[in-house]
């Protein structure tokens, strides 16, 4: 009897010290996949008006609402931008995007801005994805933009389709930074009569992470060849994904947000400040 209840008792023991080692292997956390980096690490389809590389499922959607308020941050004192809400007062530049999903890796968007009532649409083809054998992942995009509305109700106004093509490059660094290189070639950037002028830009951006689901983000669009008017177009800014939404606080030198705008680049001594807001469907 002694014998059989001491044997019981170093039997539970040992299964008890079995399943305490089974519960702690099973609460070591699994390693992320790359897909999972990329989904914390790119929460929107933009660093600020630059493309990045994020993937979406076949028919998923997004929508995007870009605000740029008119108010010149570099005007007056703080007290003056503090009046008028850093530039809520002066009006805005808003733009409105639908993107959808048609496959894995093609994405059709279609984006409207109040900047002269220009209409852009665009595609994007998700060649290269990152991967432990691929060091980079590799979007290819282009598009059309044409101001009054893309000229369906231009009321005789001049107006002007401007092409883009391009690549995002991006390289995530393992789940606290994205930095991204986007060549891109913008045909008609400048139209005066029969002279037609053409930019080559490579913008570079970043996204660095700083909590679990905030961010702080950058980018710069420096004109390598062609037209380039002021100087080139950057911005920076903080941003919070709250499940399917994202919300960016930004500061830049431009109102820019079509791949035309942005060649044409922003103003040598202005702020602006905006914001753009995303959900994903």
């Amino acid at each position: 009897m002694t014998m059989n209840l001491r044997a019981w008792m170093i039997g539970l023991t040992a299964a008890g010290m079995l399943t305490a080692a089974g519960g702690a292997a099973a609460q070591t956390p699994a390693p992320l996949t790359q897909a999972v980096v990329t989904d914390i690490m790119e929460p929107d389809f933009n660093v600020i008006n630059l493309p990045t590389t994020r993937p979406m499922k076949p028919f998923r959607s997004s929508f995007h609402l870009t605000h740029r308020f008119l108010g010149n941050l570099k005007d007056g004192s703080f007290a003056d931008n503090l009046g008028n809400l850093f530039g809520l007062d002066n009006g805005a530049m808003v733009g409105l995007e639908y993107r959808i999903a048609l496959t894995e890796r093609i994405q059709a968007v279609f984006y409207r801005s109040s900047i002269d009532k220009t209409i852009q649409f665009s595609g994007r083809f998700d060649a290269v994805r990152q991967s432990d054998v691929m060091p980079v992942s590799i979007s290819a995009f282009g598009g059309v933009e044409g101001n009054q509305n893309f000229g369906w109700h231009a009321q005789g106004r001049a107006t002007v389709k401007a092409p883009t093509i391009g690549a995002t490059v991006s390289r995530t660094l393992m789940d606290r930074a994205v930095v991204y290189v986007v060549p891109a070639f913008t045909h008609n950037t400048l139209v005066l009569g029969d002279v037609h002028r053409n930019t080559f830009i490579l913008g570079t951006g970043a996204r660095v992470r700083l909590g679990e689901n905030s961010f702080i983000v950058a980018e710069v669009s420096p004109r390598l060849s062609g037209y380039a008017p002021g100087s080139p177009e950057f911005g920076f800014g903080i941003e919070k994904r709250v499940g399917g939404h994202t919300f960016q606080l930004n500061f830049s030198n431009a109102t820019a947000t079509t791949f035309a705008q942005v060649a044409r680049g922003g103003f040598p001594s202005t702020i602006y400040f905006g914001f753009n807001l995303g959900r994903k469907f």
